[in-house]
């Protein structure tokens, strides 16, 4: 009975992986035949390509450390978006979850898009590492934060996931908000000064706004979405208020960033401050 127990498992295990690709392939297929959900995944890969070879070809003038390590952080910005979004289109980071009861759309199949938390996960601390690195912030308070907001996109997808219970789907979104208000925090609290010091405060200003403004709007769709009240109870506009906030909080950010320090190179490395981020202090030589 042992042998025959352990080989039923071993015989759903090894039938695992064609479960896997078959609901890869209906997710596909959804994806497929939804015209507007597939171009809000389609519109970010076609502009994360383009970001990244526009942001290769202007950094190929930069020479200083400091610009090259804002460079070296922003640029992957867009790669990860552009792995994060083929992921999603192809299937492999999306699917289908039943909501729970209690949720406006329970015990129907709603369009998860779990996959953009994996490239929020890596892609908003390389946004928070070159604005640290643009503010010369202290290299323990940049950890902190990256930290936090790491936990915030964590439990983040926790909320998206579970299905056992709606109060704990707000639980999670409240826990990822609260790792938000740390984040928020330091951008508007403790790193103006700290570029104000460092002589960037007017770039730095510009996109502590566009990254604030536009971060604040993803717990927003999240909430009037179909993963929150479902409000909006479609996965297509859910799947475009995410996309056109990536496209702001990512795209445009990174342009502005690398255009400015493209231009100022030389004064960006003249206020240099021993214990920034990336500056090497006195004791290191």
């Amino acid at each position: 009975m042992l042998f025959e127990a352990l080989g039923a498992e071993l015989a759903e295990l090894a039938g695992s992986p064609v479960v896997l690709q078959t609901a890869q392939g209906e997710v596909l297929d959804l994806i497929r035949g939804d015209t507007l959900l597939s171009a809000s995944l389609w519109a970010n890969i076609a502009l994360a390509g383009l970001s990244t070879l526009l942001f290769v070809s202007m950094a190929r003038g930069v020479r200083t450390s400091r610009a090259r390590l804002i460079f070296g952080a922003t640029i992957l910005i867009p790669l990860v978006s552009l792995s994060s979004y083929l992921g999603m289109v192809s299937g492999l980071t999306a699917g289908l979850l039943e909501m729970p009861a209690g949720h406006a759309l329970a015990g129907e199949q709603v369009f998860s898009q779990w996959g953009r938390y994996l490239t929020w996960t890596l892609s908003t601390p390389l946004i928070l590492l070159a604005l640290g690195l643009l503010a010369e912030a202290d290299p323990v308070d940049v950890a902190a934060v990256i930290a936090a907001d790491i936990g915030m996109c964590v439990t983040g997808l926790a909320a998206a996931l579970v299905t056992s219970s709606y109060a704990f789907r707000w639980v999670f979104y409240i826990v990822s908000c609260t790792f938000f208000v740390v984040v928020l925090y330091a951008l508007l609290v403790k790193w103006p000064s700290a570029a104000d010091a460092a002589g960037t405060s007017e770039i730095f200003s510009t996109l502590r706004a566009l990254t604030v403004v536009l971060w604040l709007g993803y717990p927003i769709v999240w909430a009037v979405g179909i993963e929150g009240f479902a409000i909006v109870d479609s996965a297509a506009l859910t799947s475009w208020g995410y996309s056109i906030l990536d496209i702001g909080a990512k795209y445009v950010f990174a342009y502005l960033l690398l255009s400015w320090v493209a231009g100022n190179e030389e004064r960006l490395q003249e206020t240099l401050t021993p214990g920034a981020v990336g500056v090497p202090s006195q004791s290191d030589d």
